[in-house]
């Protein structure tokens, strides 16, 4: 189905070729006659921005939507799971129903990643689609409002996918998504602290165990090679 096909390739990072292939992305969802004209109209918008605008100044506000903010995360059971063993065995057991399938990964992506799982949806049975898509119809309801209050265009993809869902989204489940949201400046900024790289040796920051400074020492004296006065260096 291209509608699918059509928002897991405007849902990716926006590149030059992505660009270039816009308007055709565009016109292959307006041939499926899947969505609604509001959902239509979304797709065009958000192609007609990475046709005429600036390639950078979209790369820019793609990272900082869903690379920089957990709650806007493309990867969808990082909403429910986290980083718990919970989220692995999901994920497991999404690979192996895309293989069950015939379908393997080809690439570095992880099964939970929203294009993917798009694309996936595009080669099956349209109610079978609509009824996976119902399973996290939630998280993409409540990645939606986020992006509403974010003043984002894509806001308008994600209610394009709310349409092709089976059902509706549990408000209960939405609301629960949502309230331990923080501003996302917080957010950025917690990522920011996770990204820093840590020390090579716990307790490299505060001076660390003076047996091992030793040792470090003895090392860098070694790798200087011989002193002047004929010795190694210590």
């Amino acid at each position: 189905m291209k509608t699918y096909r059509a928002l897991a390739a405007l849902l990716q990072y926006p590149t030059a070729e992505l660009a270039g292939a816009a308007g055709e992305i565009a016109a292959a969802a307006r041939e499926d006659a899947l969505l609604s004209p509001a959902g239509r109209q979304a797709i065009e918008r958000v192609a007609a921005q990475l046709c005429v605008g600036d390639l950078l100044t979209a790369q820019e506000a793609y990272v900082a939507l869903f690379d920089r903010s957990r709650s806007l995360s493309l990867h969808l059971f990082e909403h429910i799971h986290g980083e718990s063993r919970d989220r692995g065995q999901a994920m497991v057991n999404l690979a192996a129903h895309y293989e069950s399938r015939g379908y393997g990964i080809d690439g570095n992506e992880l099964p939970d990643y929203l294009p993917l799982f798009l694309e996936f949806l595009s080669l099956i049975d349209p109610r079978e689609a609509a009824d996976l898509l119902a399973d996290v119809v939630h998280i993409l309801s409540a990645i939606r409002i986020r992006l509403e209050r974010r003043g984002s265009d894509y806001a308008g993809l994600f209610r394009a996918l709310e349409d092709l869902a089976a059902r509706r989204p549990d408000d209960a489940l939405v609301a629960g998504l949502l309230e331990q949201d923080k501003p996302p400046e917080a957010e950025a900024a917690e990522l920011d602290k996770e990204w820093e790289e840590a020390p090579a040796f716990a307790g490299a920051g505060d001076g660390g165990c003076p047996a091992a400074r030793d040792t470090l020492n003895r090392m860098a004296g070694l790798a200087a090679g011989p002193r002047s006065d004929g010795r190694e260096g210590a």
